[in-house]
């Protein structure tokens, strides 16, 4: 997880091919503009609906993509705006 400029390697979801609420509770108090989801080499890792609609309603943009355009993404992203990324690094 990169958030406020802050690397969380130990960050981890309480299912590994799943991103739930919980997993992005720190993201949530941030509040960042754009959150950028890597999903994994091959896309595996999935994303709940209600993590998406929760993020959206408090104001940020949501992008879900395989980790090594996510990883693009976000260093596009980051240079403009408050951006943070959540990023499945493995499948």
């Amino acid at each position: 997880m990169i958030i406020s400029g802050r690397v969380r390697a130990s960050w981890w979801r309480k299912e590994g091919h799943n991103l739930a609420i919980s997993d992005v509770e720190e993201i949530l108090k941030e509040k960042p503009e754009v959150l950028v989801v890597g999903t994994g080499y091959s896309g595996l890792m999935k994303v709940q609906p209600e993590v998406v609609a929760q993020l959206k309603k408090g104001g940020t943009e949501v992008i879900i993509d395989r980790t090594e355009r996510a990883c693009e993404i976000f260093n596009e992203f980051s240079r403009s705006k408050n951006a943070a990324a959540a990023l499945h690094l493995t499948c």
